[in-house]
């Protein structure tokens, strides 16, 4: 899956610790979300949209829609 966290961190100047505190996950995770190598469960997913502002569906991009 695709997304577009780090442009939505980058954009708030948040490191990826930053955004991990705020997330209550480690920052191992926010990187392999960024990266692709994991899919944030459903309920991440929500409290990345309410952090950041966004639509879930702006952050998280389909492979078909990305």
């Amino acid at each position: 899956m695709n997304n577009d966290l780090r442009t939505f961190r980058a954009e708030r100047g948040w490191s990826q610790q930053d955004l991990a505190e705020r997330l209550e996950v480690s920052r191992q995770s926010v990187n392999a979300i960024e990266t692709g190598r994991y899919d944030p469960s459903l309920p991440l997913a929500f409290r990345m949209a309410e952090l950041l502002g966004p639509a879930i569906e702006d952050i998280v991009v389909s492979p078909s829609r990305g």
